[in-house]
């Protein structure tokens, strides 16, 4: 069945199952924008998907978390992979979050903000945030540059699809402007940029399980041609048990103007 771009109801499991998390020292350093303990912290994670990132927020035990994702079958799984955790998940998007004015101090769209209108985004945010909380967007490609095969195996993307158009890739699209956007919209402050790379070893099927996972990538391909790249991938890593792969994570935040 054909997969629409930027539906991810089909993908919740697969997400949930597969998708790494993000650079530790970048979640910390997010956290430590706003100078105070994180303890007396109130988040909100938009986009939140299945809450990989939103988990690792909680990890730190800020004084409260909410996560909001439009999609229902993404914020079921990500209630469930978050049983038993201080997260309070409800039903939002970018563009409308249903959160009080002035209720968070800090407010974060992981790999999802490039799916959300800029402007409507950033007004939405700046309603939300108390003055002097921060925004941060952040993303966690792979750098496949780090291990040749996993870029032979990507080549075969195009070879399938030369005109194929990345979304969510962290390292096009939105991201080639994002500084000087965010540096041009009203009530906030300059942005900042971090990076972070942590490398992780996956088994063959985790792998590919990644790219099940993928919405931009199926939907641009098609069942077949996601179907053939699959196969490629498969042959390429037989023999190998184990797949590292890199991953860079990148975060843009702007800090809400305190007049």
């Amino acid at each position: 069945m054909a997969l629409a771009q930027g539906d991810f109801t089909t993908l919740a499991e697969s997400y949930s199952r597969y998708r790494e998390g993000y650079s530790p020292a970048v979640r910390d350093a997010v956290l430590g924008l706003g100078a105070r303990p994180v303890c007396s912290l109130d988040l909100a994670d938009i986009g939140a998907g299945t809450g990989i990132w939103t988990r690792m927020l909680a990890a730190r035990l800020p004084n409260s978390i909410v996560a909001v994702e439009p999609n229902d079958a993404m914020r079921q799984q990500g209630a469930e992979d978050s049983f038993g955790l201080r997260i309070t998940w409800r039903t939002g998007s970018g563009e409308h979050t249903g959160l009080p004015p002035e209720s968070a101090d800090l407010l974060t769209m992981a790999s999802s903000f490039h799916w959300v209108d800029f402007q409507a985004g950033m007004r939405e945010f700046r309603r939300v945030l108390r003055p002097g909380g921060w925004f941060a967007a952040l993303w966690n490609p792979r750098e496949i540059e780090a291990n040749p095969l996993l870029a032979s195996i990507e080549g075969e993307i195009r070879r399938l699809k030369p005109d194929l158009k990345r979304v969510s890739s962290g390292r096009s699209g939105l991201t080639g402007t994002l500084t000087a956007r965010l540096a041009d919209e009203p009530g906030f402050g300059s942005p900042l940029y971090l990076e972070g790379r942590h490398v992780v070893r996956q088994t063959v099927e985790h792998y590919l399980g990644v790219w099940h996972s993928a919405n931009d990538v199926q939907a641009q391909l098609g069942p077949e041609a996601f179907a053939r790249f699959l196969d490629h991938a498969r042959e390429a890593l037989a023999g190998h048990e184990l797949v590292e792969t890199t991953y860079l994570t990148r975060a843009w935040a702007v800090r809400k103007l305190r007049h």
